[in-house]
Order: structure tokens, then C-alpha cells, then sequence
């Protein structure tokens, strides 16, 4: 076969605040033909998610972080090219983690292969994929919903958050939204089923939230940190539940902020109101994986769970369309779309 020309965008510098288009650069690599056991993959589609800002701080954390001049991590759908391997034909769909690159030879490990007669191979990144787990298994595992529980949800419209409200909602469970622009405040309740949802751009968010949740709050799932935050925090009710999937108005900091410390304040209220706040990280939760996809799957295709996708085209936009994320850009799970995708018209 001939040679490929792989496409990969390097994380260049480490960003300091909001990451610059400068912090990353565009390498092109050849490919040459698989080796025993290898394959060619062809990226199609890219996840671009929040947790990528923490991966471009030389800081020790959950997963390891990007070296300076390496490929960038994510998320992929792809379509493998060329096969030496027994487990793999060409034309398969798989889902990797091959990162920002249009091209890779992989040896098969972690991969998976997708049925695009069961769904979109775009959901495999997004409600049907570690978004969609994190949700699931944040709010059931550890949120604990039950019948009539209110459950307040941040970044409403998000790739998880839209996820999890219409799952307190199918729990039977009063389900309130924050998210930015009116038009997202709109769709949750119109087209998720919320119950409400309300703006954190209002400079009456904290009033609106108590009308909102005139019973207080029973589950909070946290996606954004901040003045959301805030604002929910104060009516978490005697023995709530918080999940805390991201705290993403922080993840640009350079400094420590000047607010006042808000710690004994939480502490108290931990001890006073016995709060129950636990953090997810979606890999401990790999064996709720076929719960999640048995019962997410069914409720899309009985049009009970909805979802969205933002499709960007264009590995040359990752980088502006990431820098989206941060500031509310993105309606619904974001994604790029890398190269065609032979299953859409």
C-alpha cells in the first residue's frame, strides 16, 4: 500500500489560562503499511472534552499528563483501512483513544468495534460513551436519586449533564437545569424534560434557584464549579447527595482566586446538613458499562433520552472549537468530524 500521510495536532506549550493557538502546532507524520498485528485506522470523529485542559498541566493526577510535543489525547471513531490482524477486517468501525491525528497504526489494544445498525457511531463518543457512563453512573451510583428527590444539574445541555436530567427525570424526580444562553435553558425543559432551568448569567440566579427548587435541593450533579456553585450549595438539604463530575470555570485559573475561603463554610455544612460529596472518574466504573448501554440504548430508541451532538469539521478547528468549551460555544457533546463518515448521507 501506499504511504499515508497522518494529519496531528501537538500539544506545543503548556497553556498557561485560556489555551492559545500557539500552545499546539500541526506535524505531519508518514505511515507506512501495518506491521504483523497492526492495523491502519482513519480517524472520523474526534471527542473534545473538558478533562483535556487538566491533561496539558505538567501536574500528577487521575491519568498521566501530555508530554510537550506529543499528539494530543481524545477520544476516536474510526475505520480501519488496512488489518494484520486476526481480530480486525477493513471496513470495521472501532472506538480508540488515538487522540488528534487523522491517521494512526495501532496494534489493537483497548479497541472496540461499533454496529452502526444499532447506532450512530458518533454516539459512541458522547450518550453512548464515556459521557453518557459518567452520567449514568454519577448520578445512579452515587447521586442515589429517588421518587419525588429534586435534582439540580449544571451545564444542563452538556454531553453529561443532558444525560443526566433526563435520567433523574425517567427516576422519577423533580429535575432542574442551569445552563448559560436562553436558548439552552429552552431546550431542557422543552425538549430534556426538565422541570426548570435557569441562567447562570442572571444576576438573580440565587433567587431563581430558590424558586426553582422551593424544597431545597436533594441531589446536586456538578459539572461547572464557581458561582453555580455557590448558588446551590446554600439549599442543599439534610443529607444530600453531590457528584462531582468537573469544575470547569476554574480549569483556566493562573492564580488563586481573591474570594474569600470558602472552606469552613463547606466543612459545616458537611458536618451540620450530613452531606454525602464524592467525585467521579469514569474508568472505576467500567463494569456498569453493560447496565448503561442495555438501558440508555433503550430509552433512546423509546424517545425517552434524548441527545444532541455539535459536529465541527475540520482537525484544523480542534483547537478553536475546544477553546469553545470554555466559554459556552458548544450545544450539546462536541465533537470534530476528522474525515467522512461513510454511515451518513
Amino acid at each position: 500500500m501506499k504511504p499515508v500521510i497522518s494529519r496531528q495536532v501537538i500539544l506545543a506549550n503548556r497553556p498557561i489560562g485560556v489555551p492559545q493557538a500557539s500552545d499546539f502546532s500541526i506535524n505531519e507524520k508518514v505511515l507506512g503499511a501495518p506491521g504483523p498485528g497492526e492495523l491502519l485506522l482513519r480517524t472520523i470523529y474526534l471527542s473534545l472534552d473538558p478533562y483535556m485542559r487538566g491533561r496539558m498541566n505538567a501536574v500528577a493526577s487521575y491519568a498521566p499528563y501530555v508530554q510537550t510535543g506529543e499528539v494530543m489525547v481524545g477520544g476516536t471513531v474510526s475505520i480501519v483501512e488496512a488489518s494484520n490482524s486476526p481480530s480486525f477486517s477493513i471496513g470495521d468501525f472501532v472506538l480508540g483513544h488515538t487522540g488528534w491525528q487523522s491517521h494512526v497504526l495501532h496494534d489493537g489494544t483497548g479497541l472496540r468495534k461499533l454496529d452502526p445498525r444499532q447506532a450512530p457511531i458518533s454516539t459512541a463518543l458522547g450518550v453512548l460513551g464515556m459521557p453518557g457512563l459518567t452520567a449514568y453512573a454519577g448520578l445512579l451510583d452515587i447521586g442515589q436519586p429517588k421518587q419525588s428527590d429534586t435534582v439540580v444539574v449544571s451545564a444542563a445541555t452538556g454531553a453529561v449533564g443532558g444525560v443526566v436530567g433526563q435520567l433523574a427525570r425517567i427516576s422519577g424526580c423533580r429535575v432542574v437545569g442551569i445552563a448559560g444562553a436562553k436558548e439552552k435553558c429552552s431546550y431542557a425543559v422543552e425538549e430534556l424534560g426538565y422541570h426548570a432551568c435557569v441562567s447562570h448569567h442572571s444576576p438573580d440566579l440565587k433567587n431563581q434557584l430558590a424558586e426553582a427548587c422551593p424544597d431545597g435541593v436533594d441531589v446536586y450533579f456538578e459539572n461547572v464549579g464557581g458561582i453555580v456553585f455557590d448558588a446551590v450549595f446554600d439549599y442543599l438539604n439534610v443529607g444530600a447527595r453531590m457528584t462531582v463530575c468537573g469544575m470547569i470555570s476554574h480549569y483556566n485559573e493562573t492564580a488563586r482566586s481573591p474570594e474569600p475561603d470558602r472552606l469552613p463554610r463547606i466543612m459545616r455544612a458537611i458536618l451540620t446538613r450530613r452531606l454525602k460529596i464524592q467525585g467521579i472518574i469514569v474508568f472505576d466504573y467500567a463494569h456498569r458499562e453493560p447496565d448503561f448501554l442495555a438501558d440508555v440504548s433503550k430509552w433512546i430508541r423509546n424517545g425517552e433520552l434524548r441527545y444532541r451532538e455539535d459536529i465541527v469539521d475540520g482537525l484544523d478547528n480542534a483547537v478553536s472549537a475546544f477553546q469553545g468549551l470554555f466559554t459556552g460555544n458548544n450545544f450539546g457533546k462536541l465533537l470534530i468530524r476528522v474525515s467522512d463518515d461513510p454511515t451518513r448521507e
